[in-house]
């Protein structure tokens, strides 16, 4: 059975929050069950923009630095990456407040570079996915709990586009278009390549309403974490009551037969229905995947990506789309 270790967390301050961490995977024997010495560890937060630093749309740079010091304290090298929606992960996260906490444990900031992955998968033949990110020796994910305007919530699943470097993310939002379950199954088959040792959700406060950044911050009070990032994501569903097939991550898991049934998760510690959150606020309106964006506007963006990848040379190709 897939478990997911659920656990009331009040607050960031270091030394609570790491006590937190730890209760939160002693299921497991602590972070030396996912982190050996000498191991190469991306940890991946949700960097999602650098112009509002209090709306807290983003992991919160706490939760990586207590993360870190247990990395470290298991024998491992951690790094920190992402490839944020505007802007590069280290000018994203100097505006989050992170560089004090990073440069304390020595731990570098890398932009994302793409590689292309070989996908099994009749609707899509591969993608381009963060070599850093393929090549580390553990990925721990560390979402941050959101509601959506296209995929109505932003859970562990979401966070791994993060790994879809530059401007192909982009791409996939208009060569998704309006369809929400291709987009929600291109993002389940990348988190399936990723493959995440181990996913943290932020929970403490989240972002509820109009996100991933137009939103409130909401206090949930709640850590969660799994080595199944799928069962990780039903949990989180289930804690806010949402409709699993109204999410377009979780309705993409289950069809592909990756995501477990809430009676096939083993809860060690709190039980979801101790943390039920009755009020969360959803979106109230969806945007479409391609942002509404008229379709002419669409197909030049694919026509002119296409022309691209057949006329430009591999490394004027990374230099002027970030594709590599």
């Amino acid at each position: 059975m897939s478990t997911v270790s659920l656990i009331r967390g009040e607050s960031y301050d270091l030394a609570a929050l790491r006590q937190s961490i730890e209760e939160l995977l002693a299921p497991w024997g602590g972070m030396g069950a996912f982190v050996k010495s000498g191991d190469r560890v991306l940890l991946k937060p949700n960097l999602l923009t650098g112009s509002q630093p209090q709306r807290e749309c983003i992991t919160r740079p706490e939760i990586v630095f207590c993360v870190a010091q247990l990395v470290q304290e298991a024998g491992g090298k951690p790094f920190l990456g992402d490839s944020p929606a505007f802007g590069s992960a280290k000018g994203v996260a100097a505006n989050n407040g992170y560089l004090p906490y990073l440069e304390q444990l020595d731990i570098p900031i890398v932009e994302f570079h793409g590689q292309r992955c070989t996908i099994d998968n009749d609707s899509f033949s591969h993608l381009r996915l963060s070599k850093e990110a393929l090549e580390a020796d553990v990925v721990i994910n560390l979402p941050k709990v959101k509601s959506h305007v296209q995929l109505t919530l932003t859970l562990g699943v979401k966070n791994l586009f993060g790994c879809v470097p530059g401007k192909m993310k982009a791409w996939w939002h208009m060569e998704a278009g309006k369809d929400a379950n291709r987009f929600g199954e291109m993002l389940v088959e990348t988190a399936r390549a990723i493959q995440p040792q181990l996913t943290i959700m932020d929970g403490i406060i989240g972002h509820e309403g109009n996100g991933p950044s137009g939103g409130d911050p909401r206090f949930l009070g709640i850590l969660g974490a799994s080595d199944d990032v799928f069962a990780l994501d039903r949990t989180w569903v289930a804690l806010l009551q949402a409709d699993p097939q109204q999410i377009p991550t979780v309705a993409a898991s289950q069809r592909l037969g990756v995501c477990p049934d809430l009676s096939e998760i083993e809860f060690p510690l709190l039980q979801p229905e101790d943390l039920v959150v009755t009020d969360w606020k959803l979106p109230k309106n969806l945007v479409p995947i391609d942002f509404g964006l008229p379709r002419v506007v669409r197909s030049t963006f694919k026509h002119l990506y296409i022309r691209l990848t057949e006329t430009l040379s591999f490394k004027s190709l990374r230099g002027n789309l970030g594709l590599e």
